[in-house]
């Protein structure tokens, strides 16, 4: 009996601190498992083509590509890294000790907190892009659109460290056994996360779409009547503003997706407390990965560019000398 007891911990040497070996539950565990398994290197690939279609083809740098550049390089480690070590951390004993378990955290925080503050970027883009597009060429350089992603990527790994400052200091607090990797915070600073990192970037996403909403609306009426009476002129004018309209749908869907794969996610977060059902759980961290799947989906459906460079990547054109220069647009 005693050696079937230390057959089902984590750590048979240490009796009285070690885990259990989770149990197997097929219709939770598994099918989580499953689906990652299937998610995973489909994320890494296509965030990669994304990566790369962005970095190598010259004609791709626009503020608005950096912009996506950086949401993809969220995606790819949420592929590579968070999606793997959180198949283990469910479905078997943790062995990497606490310091990778904080570390797992901590890259969670940072991807999440980071694609907040891209997509804010992205709607803050198209706003100025749609509302006012005399100055925007001004305002939104391609210097500038770095420099604002970069201060996004440093804030939040700054803001991660303060969300996570008692685990940092004390790896493994939060957990009640070794072979545990859990991550656990009070009640105040999970309210003032979901304020900072949540209510706030939603509502200003939703003011700034509704505001581009308008205005398309009324510059479409514009062009409408400009184009019965100014056909000449109106064929020159035209189709930059249907560019920027396609744009701002596509990102819009992009904004839509990502509310739809996040709020569970910050729901669950916030009421973890009361609700302790695994499979609710098992459903929002899927949900929450498949996001950064589905962004790189959406630029293949709706962005002749990213085709027309993947197709180029694929086929290994970008390795023949000025493949950097090809047209892509």
């Amino acid at each position: 009996m005693e050696v079937q007891n230390r057959d089902e911990l984590c750590f048979p040497q240490l009796l009285n601190s070690s885990c259990k070996k989770p149990t197997f539950q097929w219709t939770e565990t598994a099918l989580q498992k499953i689906l990652m398994s299937f998610i995973s290197p489909i994320t890494v690939a296509l965030n990669l083509l994304v990566i790369i279609s962005i970095s190598h083809f010259r004609k791709l740098h626009t503020p608005t590509n950096i912009i996506l550049l950086s949401l993809a390089v969220t995606d790819f480690l949420v592929g590579l890294v968070l999606m793997p070590a959180e198949m283990l951390r469910g479905t078997s004993c943790w062995f990497l000790g606490d310091n990778i378990c904080v570390l797992y955290y901590y890259l969670i925080c940072s991807a999440l907190a980071a694609s907040n503050g891209n997509i804010i970027l992205i709607s803050v883009d198209r706003y100025l892009a749609i509302c006012h597009p005399l100055h925007y060429s001004i305002r939104i350089t391609l210097a500038r659109a770095k420099s604002l992603v970069c201060l996004c990527w440093l804030y939040y790994a700054v803001y991660c460290i303060f969300f996570m400052r008692y685990d940092l200091i004390q790896p493994g607090r939060s957990n009640s056994c070794i072979g545990e990797c859990e991550f656990a915070i009070d009640h105040s600073t999970r309210t003032v996360d979901l304020i900072l990192n949540f209510i706030l970037p939603v509502t200003v996403i939703l003011v700034l779409y509704m505001r581009v909403f308008v205005a398309a609306l009324s510059q479409a009426r514009v062009v409408h009547l400009r184009t019965t009476v100014f056909t000449l002129q109106n064929s020159i004018n035209v189709k930059p503003r249907r560019s920027e309209f396609k744009a701002a749908r596509t990102l819009g869907i992009l904004v839509l997706v990502y509310l739809i794969c996040y709020t569970p996610y910050y729901v669950y977060s916030f009421v973890v407390v009361y609700v302790t059902s695994s499979s609710y759980a098992s459903f929002v961290f899927v949900l929450f990965f498949l996001n950064s799947c589905i962004n790189p989906l959406i630029y293949a459906f709706f962005y002749a560019w990213f085709r027309k460079s993947v197709k180029l990547i694929v086929t290994l054109q970008i390795l023949q000398p000025g493949s950097s220069e090809a047209s892509v647009l």
